[in-house]
C-alpha cells in the first residue's frame, strides 16, 4: 500500500531552508508578520511566494504549520488571502492533515476559518474519516459536531431558497405559511449563532424541529387542490 504524504511520519529536511519555515513551526507569529509586512525585511518581496512554495507532493508551508499544531500561525497566515482549501496532489487539504496528526486546536481554527469540511482526498475520505482511520478520537468527535452544524446550516439555506423559488414556480405557498417557514429558519439560525457549545444531539433536535414545521407545509403545497365547481341545472 502506498504511503500517504499527509500522515504522521518523520518530516524530511528540505534544502534550501524556507525562511518562513522556522517561525511557522515554532509559532513565531510576530516573526512571520515582520516578513510579510515590513518592506525592509530581506524576504518581504518573496513572502507570498515562499508561503505557497510546494514540495514534491504539493504541500506548502501551511501543511507544516498544521502538522506542528500551530493554530495561531494558520490564523495569522489566513489574513494574507491564502486558499485554505487547496489540495495536495492526492487531494489532502489542511483539514485532512490536521486530522491525521490529531491536531484538535488546529482543526477548530480551520473550521472557524470556514474551510470545506466535506472535501475528499484520493481515498474519497473526508477529514473526519482520516481522523477515524488514525484513531484520533477527539478529532473525530469535533468533526462530527462540525458536520452536524453544517447540516443544519445547509438545511436552513435549502428551505429558505425553496420558499423563494415557490414565488416563481407552479406551487402556491400561502403568505402565512411562507412567514412561518422564514421565521422558523431565522430562529434556527439565531440558535446556531448563540449556542456554539451545543451538543450534536441538540443540533439534530433543532434540525428535526425545523423539519417538523416545514414538511407539512410543503406537503400541503404539493397536494393538488380540488376546486368545487357549481353544478349545472338541467
Amino acid at each position: 500500500e502506498e504511503e500517504d504524504e499527509e500522515e504522521p511520519k518523520e518530516p524530511e529536511e528540505t534544502v534550501p531552508l524556507n525562511p518562513l519555515l522556522q517561525p511557522a513551526l515554532t509559532g513565531d507569529v510576530e516573526g512571520l508578520q515582520k516578513i510579510f509586512e515590513d518592506p525592509e525585511n530581506p524576504h518581504h518581496d518573496q513572502a507570498m511566494q515562499l508561503l505557497l512554495e510546494e514540495d514534491i507532493v504539493g504541500r506548502n508551508l501551511l501543511y507544516a504549520a498544521c502538522m506542528a499544531g500551530q493554530s495561531d500561525v494558520i490564523k495569522a497566515l489566513a489574513k494574507y488571502g491564502v486558499n485554505l482549501n487547496e489540495k495536495t496532489t492526492r487531494g489532502y487539504t489542511l483539514l485532512h492533515c490536521a486530522a491525521a496528526w490529531g491536531r484538535l486546536e488546529t482543526l477548530k481554527a480551520l473550521v472557524e476559518l470556514d474551510v470545506d469540511i466535506e472535501a475528499l482526498n484520493f481515498r474519497e475520505e473526508r477529514a473526519r474519516d482520516v481522523a477515524a482511520r488514525y484513531s484520533q478520537t477527539e478529532c473525530v468527535e469535533f468533526l462530527d459536531w462540525a458536520e452536524a452544524r453544517l447540516a443544519l446550516k445547509k438545511y436552513i439555506a435549502k428551505i429558505s431558497g425553496a420558499v423563494t423559488d415557490t414565488e416563481k414556480g407552479p406551487g402556491k405557498l400561502f403568505k402565512e405559511d411562507k412567514n412561518t417557514i422564514l421565521t422558523a429558519c431565522r430562529v434556527k439560525n439565531e440558535w446556531l449563532e448563540t449556542n456554539l457549545e451545543a451538543s450534536i444531539n441538540e443540533i439534530f433536535e433543532q434540525k428535526q424541529q425545523l423539519e417538523d414545521i416545514v414538511t407539512p407545509i410543503f406537503t400541503k403545497m404539493a397536494t393538488p387542490r380540488h376546486v368545487k365547481s357549481g353544478k349545472s341545472v338541467a
